[in-house]
C-alpha cells in the first residue's frame, strides 16, 4: 500500500459521516486532484476489486459515480435519499467549461432526482424526496476538457452549497407546478423552459427507451374522453443558468449579478404573478410617460423599452438577479397600428456539416428550445402615433411545438443540407446580386424558417467564385462551397400569436 492510499484512508476512516462539515473537510482534499489521481488512491466500496470504465457513455454515472467509490468508498445506487443519509447531504459531481474569452461557465444542468411516471406523486414539497436533496448539496466542480482522457480532467472545488431561502421559494412553486401537470395527465407537455429554476429535464438512452406511459389520465374535455397520453421520462434539475450563478457565486467568489426583483422577506410566492403584477400596474401609459416617472430622458429608441422594462421591475440597471439565474429572456416588442410586430426573432446561427452530425434529442437547436423562457412587454402604436404599454407575459414553447412543427424545421433543413442546398444567383431590378435557395422559408412551416443570420451575403460557389467575406460571414457546406451564416427563425405570424395579436 502506498502512503498516499494509507493517508486517504485514514482521512476517510476518521470522516463522520453524520457530519456535513466533516464530510466537507474530506472533500477539499479533492480540490486540485485529477479523476486518475483518485482512482490511484486505491479505495473501494467493501469486496469490489474489479475495475470499471467510469468514462465510458454506457455507464451511470460516470465521473460522480467514481467519486463516489473511489473516493467517499460507498457503493452507488438509485436510492431517493441523499448519498450521505445521516448528514442529509447529497453529493454531485458538476462540469464548468473555460470559454474563449477565459470566463468560465457552467458545463450543464444538476440532474438531482427521477420524477416518478408509475406512481402516484405528491404535491407537498416539504416531505418530499427534492426538498431532503436540495437541503445540503456537496458539489465536486472539474473544468471540462474534451481535447484530453475524462480521467484527466482536474478537480476545481469541491464544496458545500445551501441555496438561498429566497431562491427555495421559487424553487418550491416550480415543483409545484411541475406535479400539477403531471397530475392532470399532462406530462407530456411539461418542459424546461416552462419553470424558473427548477427545471424537469428528459432523461433516457434512446428515443425509443425515454417515452413511457403516465400513471395519470387525462381528461380530454373537447372529446370527454380519459386518455392516458404517453410522455418522456423525465427528472429535477437545477437548470443550467441557475448552475451558472452557483458556480460563480459559491465556487468563483464572484459578487451577485444584478438587483434581485423579487425583495427579501416576501412569503411563498408566484414569481411570475409577482414579477407581471410590477409591468401591470402601468398599463395604457406612454413609453414617454413610464420614461418620465423613472426620471429617465426620452429617447424613443428601442433599446430604452428594455430599460423601461428593468425599471418598472425596479431594477436601477437591465440585469435582475431571477432572470440571470433563470436564463430568461427580455424581449420588449413593438406592435404598429395594422398591429403587427416590426422584427422576428432569430436563433444563433448553425454550421451546416454540424448540423447534419447532430441527433434531434441532443441538437443545440432542440436545447434552446426546450430550455428557453422569455419575457415579452409588449407597446402598441395607438392612432397618435404614441407606443402605449400593452400587456407582458412569460412564454416558453409548448413540447408538442418543439417535437411538432420545430423539429419538421430541423428535420427538413438537414435533408436540404446532405443532399446539396440550391443556390441560385441573380441580380434583381437595380442589378445587385441575390442569391435564393431551398432551405425552409415561412411557407414551408407554420413556426419556424432558415434564412441568413447576417445582412452581409458571403458564397464561395463550385467554379471558385466568391462573393464577400466568406472566412467573416459564410460557413462550409458538406460539399465544399460556402454559404452565408443562416439561422432558425420565428414566423411573425407565430410570434404575433404567441403576443396574442
Amino acid at each position: 500500500m502506498s502512503k498516499k492510499h494509507l493517508d486517504f484512508k485514514r482521512m476517510l476512516d476518521d470522516t463522520d459521516f453524520s457530519d456535513p462539515s466533516s464530510i466537507e473537510r474530506y472533500a477539499a482534499n479533492l480540490d486540485g486532484m485529477t479523476f486518475r489521481d483518485i482512482l490511484e488512491l486505491g479505495i473501494a466500496p467493501e469486496g469490489e476489486s474489479a475495475p470499471k470504465d467510469f468514462g465510458s457513455k454506457k455507464y451511470k454515472g460516470g465521473m460522480g459515480t467514481l467519486i463516489e467509490e473511489r473516493y467517499f468508498g460507498y457503493k452507488a445506487n438509485s436510492d431517493d435519499r441523499p448519498d450521505f443519509p445521516e448528514a442529509g447531504v447529497e453529493l454531485k459531481a458538476t462540469c464548468f467549461d473555460v470559454l474563449k474569452d477565459g470566463r468560465k461557465s457552467a458545463g450543464e444542468r444538476l440532474v438531482l432526482t427521477m420524477i416518478p411516471y408509475d406512481r402516484p406523486v405528491s404535491l407537498d414539497y416539504d416531505n418530499s424526496h427534492l426538498k431532503t436533496k436540495l437541503s445540503n448539496i456537496l458539489l465536486i466542480y472539474y473544468g471540462r476538457d474534451r481535447s484530453i482522457d475524462k480521467y484527466d480532467q482536474r478537480i476545481e472545488r469541491a464544496v458545500m452549497v445551501r441555496l438561498p431561502e429566497e431562491d427555495m421559494k421559487i424553487i418550491r412553486a416550480d415543483y409545484e407546478k411541475i406535479i400539477s401537470y403531471i397530475q392532470d395527465g399532462r406530462a407530456d407537455e411539461l418542459s424546461e423552459g416552462m419553470t424558473t429554476y427548477l427545471g424537469a429535464c428528459t432523461k433516457g438512452a434512446t428515443e425509443a427507451t425515454m417515452w413511457v406511459d403516465q400513471y395519470y389520465e387525462y381528461f380530454n374535455t373537447d372529446t370527454g374522453e380519459i386518455e392516458r397520453r404517453r410522455a418522456k421520462r423525465r427528472a429535477f434539475s437545477l437548470k443550467r443558468s441557475y448552475m451558472d450563478y452557483v458556480l460563480h457565486t459559491y465556487v468563483l467568489g464572484a459578487p451577485r449579478v444584478g438587483e434581485s426583483i423579487v425583495r427579501a422577506g416576501a412569503e411563498s410566492i408566484d414569481f411570475e404573478s409577482y414579477v407581471t403584477g410590477l409591468i401591470e400596474r402601468h398599463y395604457g401609459e406612454t413609453d414617454r410617460q413610464i420614461a418620465e416617472q423613472y426620471g429617465l430622458e426620452y429617447t424613443g429608441n428601442k433599446a430604452q423599452w428594455t430599460t423601461l422594462v428593468y425599471r418598472m421591475l425596479g431594477i436601477k440597471n437591465n440585469a435582475a438577479e431571477e432572470f440571470v439565474k433563470a436564463g430568461i429572456n427580455v424581449r420588449a416588442c413593438r406592435v404598429n397600428k395594422r398591429g403587427h410586430i416590426e422584427q422576428a426573432m432569430s436563433f444563433p446561427p448553425f454550421e451546416f456539416k454540424q448540423l447534419i452530425n447532430e441527433d434531434w434529442e441532443t441538437s443545440s437547436f432542440r436545447a434552446r428550445l426546450e430550455t428557453s423562457r422569455f419575457f415579452f412587454v409588449v407597446f402598441r402604436e395607438d392612432h397618435e402615433g404614441e407606443w402605449r404599454l400593452d400587456r407582458c407575459l412569460f412564454w416558453a414553447m409548448p413540447a408538442n411545438e418543439i417535437e411538432g412543427s420545430a423539429k419538421a424545421c430541423w428535420d427538413e433543413t438537414r435533408k436540404v443540407i446532405r443532399e446539396g442546398v440550391e443556390l441560385n444567383p441573380y441580380r434583381d431590378a437595380s442589378g445587385k446580386l441575390k442569391v435564393t435557395n431551398n432551405l425552409p422559408g415561412m411557407a414551408d412551416n407554420p413556426i419556424v424558417h432558415v434564412r441568413p443570420h447576417t445582412s452581409k451575403a458571403a458564397y464561395r460557389f463550385a467554379d471558385g467564385t466568391e462573393i464577400g467575406d466568406i472566412s467573416r460571414n459564410a460557413y462550409e457546406l458538406p460539399d465544399g462551397r460556402w454559404m452565408t451564416r443562416q439561422s432558425f427563425w420565428f414566423n411573425k405570424g407565430y410570434l404575433e400569436h404567441i403576443l396574442g395579436l
